[in-house]
């Protein structure tokens, strides 16, 4: 009989998450059976889900580091960070701006234990319970405050978290919402599955990642640009890109994997 596995309290390692399917793509050890069940169907699948997770992580590195080195950028909120990897926004950040700020948010209770105790570096980095439907409450928390001044120009990385929500809940309003609290001169960066309308796998993949995690969206390019636009945002070219590739430095490279193509980034300013 196999012995159970051990989680921090307020876990509930039978009950699989986005984060920690998406650690286990990633070569991460946070994570337990029942994620790894819902990984190993998606990667049945589509054998190559763990190079889209790798191909979102370099999307995030290179707009924070636009973001930074290029458009001024000092502060961050990474919303929906997900566990710590071996490359996380601020040091992205801080490579590229020795004066960078970053607040990560999360509402998973072992994102939230691994967060606090990797990534909180004082004077640079903070990690704050929150949650993608309460925006009020994030850029209120007095930890956020003590970090970055919300009046000023933000980042924001809602990497990988948008796809998450249901048309019910109205994704376009969700990330209105949170422009609304964006001073002039933010930056939101998004990236979201992708569904191109000619992988017949797609489908399938949606019902593994709906039925295992409780919901997983790909949508159209033209509607995940419209989420920016619908909120008042100027898209950035090109656009809503493949994400090896979308660089907002240079032109579109070569598609390196064309699975690539269920993983899109976009970057839209608040003017």
């Amino acid at each position: 009989m196999d012995t159970p596995e051990a989680a921090p309290p307020g876990v509930d390692p039978s009950t699989p998450t986005f984060a920690r399917v998406y650690d286990y793509f990633l070569g991460g050890k946070d994570n337990f059976a029942a994620d790894r069940e819902v990984a190993d169907m998606v990667m049945q699948l589509v054998p190559e889900a763990p190079v889209v997770a790798q191909g979102n992580r370099v999307a995030i590195g290179r707009a924070v580091t636009w973001l930074a080195a290029e458009a001024g950028i000092t502060q961050f909120l990474d919303i929906g960070s997900g566990l710590p990897t071996s490359s996380n926004v601020h040091q992205y950040a801080r490579d590229a701006a020795e004066d960078a700020r970053v607040v990560y948010v999360d509402n998973d209770p072992i994102v939230l234990a691994h967060g606090r105790a990797l990534l909180t570096e004082t004077g640079v980095a903070a990690f704050i319970q929150g949650d993608l439907y309460e925006p009020e409450k994030i850029f209120d928390d007095p930890a956020l405050n003590r970090l970055i001044d919300p009046a000023r120009p933000l980042g924001v990385v809602l990497a990988a978290i948008i796809h998450h929500v249901p048309d019910d809940r109205d994704p376009a309003g969700v990330v209105a919402r949170l422009v609304e609290r964006l001073a002039p001169g933010s930056y939101v960066m998004l990236t979201h599955l992708h569904d191109a309308g000619n992988d017949p796998r797609v489908e399938e993949a949606k019902q593994i990642l709906q039925s295992g995690l409780g919901g997983s969206y790909f949508r159209p390019a033209a509607e995940i640009e419209g989420f920016l636009t619908g909120a008042g945002l100027t898209v950035l070219e090109p656009g809503a890109a493949h994400v090896t590739e979308w660089r907002p430095d240079g032109p579109r490279g070569p598609l390196e994997h064309p699975l690539h193509t269920q993983m899109v980034a976009v970057l839209g300013r608040k003017d």
